[in-house]
């Protein structure tokens, strides 16, 4: 990982839609409590405050998104999840003693407690420190940050608000502190990718051992972005999501899949081939033929695309590999016998 240097302009603009993910430490005794809104920020206080830390907010660029009703989320192939919690720049000296100096005065968190909060906040080395007002604008306290979806571990930032100053790199010894990484895995979690119903023919019910042709519209299958941010470090990370094959499951044993394999790959930005008249007995490139009628009811026909991820990131200009991503939906699928006519 190489080494990033952080350097903090005095005012940070969010623009519409930005996502701010404050801290959350609350559980750890202290600090700053979080809860969702029900917009696009995670705000909290303590004793009537409602203080929105926004110093090192991640901010979205979802413009590359896919979109739509349709579009959903893709799921992680393995065991990846998302970053959990992270530490970044979250409150000025002036914001810090509106967090903490309600809670000393509440003594709700014990007398011992509070003395050595005020210890380090205060008087810390027999020396007046007072939230370091003397560096105004010349850094940050830093706290932790908890992901919205709450993935296994968001509770595990536990570190006290720490300074650090401007153009400083944070203490060594401190875990998860923002990375171009971890934002690259915000914004894995931020993708969404257009729905996956194929399109079948020949039109209509398909037809007992006649191969039905599919295909996916390749005007909606082009990769897709995010970039999250956070722009106090001018850090920022874009994810990329490609379509690489479709993966086709009948929903019934009594079928054939072309290929064979049941997955067709992404050849010239488009999934199969459209079907055309004369192509009813070809084999199709991607496609399946249904062996079995599926009487009065339907066949389940699942399509599911992988997409292949990677990103790049402040300091990090070439690609890294993200585990690959994917997205699936099912369609009914009619299969009646072909009918003969007697003469």
């Amino acid at each position: 990982m190489p080494v990033l240097t952080y350097r903090c302009p005095a005012v940070v603009t969010l623009t519409v839609g930005a996502l701010l993910l404050c801290p959350v430490q609350a559980f750890a005794g202290y600090g700053h409590g979080g809860s969702s809104n029900g917009n696009e920020t995670v705000e909290g206080g303590q004793d009537g405050q409602n203080l929105t830390a926004t110093a090192g907010a991640v901010v979205y660029d979802r413009s590359k998104n896919g979109s739509g009703q349709s579009a959903g989320p893709v799921t992680a192939t393995g065991s990846w999840t998302p970053p959990a919690c992270w530490y970044a720049p979250t409150y000025s000296p002036e914001e810090l003693e509106k967090v903490k100096v309600p809670v000393w005065e509440a003594g709700s968190t014990g007398y011992e407690w509070d003395a050595e909060q005020r210890e380090k906040y205060l008087n810390e080395d027999d020396h007046t420190k007072d939230f370091n007002k003397d560096k105004t604008g010349k850094g940050y306290w830093w706290g932790s940050y908890v992901n919205k979806s709450f993935p296994p571990g968001w509770d595990s930032c536990k570190e006290d608000y720490f300074w650090v100053d401007t153009g400083d790199a944070p203490p060594a010894n401190i875990d998860n502190v923002i990375t171009p990484e971890i934002l690259a895995g915000l914004a894995y979690n931020e993708i969404r990718v257009p729905s996956t119903k194929v399109t079948l023919a020949p039109a209509g019910p398909t037809k007992v051992n006649l191969p039905t042709w599919a295909w996916l519209d390749a005007a909606q299958f082009k990769p897709v972005s995010v970039t999250a941010s956070v722009p106090v470090l001018q850090m920022e990370a874009t994810t990329v999501a490609e379509p690489v094959s479709l993966r086709i499951e009948p929903g019934t044993a009594d079928a054939q899949v072309y290929p064979a394999s049941g997955v067709c790959t992404f050849v010239n930005g488009r999934i199969g081939e459209p079907y055309a008249a004369g192509k009813a007995k070809q084999t199709p490139p991607c496609g399946v033929k249904y062996l079995r009628s599926s009487g009065d009811g339907t066949y389940p026909l699942r399509a599911t695309i992988t997409w292949k991820i990677h990103w790049t990131g402040t300091g990090v200009p070439q690609e890294q590999p993200l585990p690959d991503g994917e997205f699936g939906a099912e369609q009914a699928v009619v299969v009646q016998e072909i009918q003969a006519v007697n003469r």
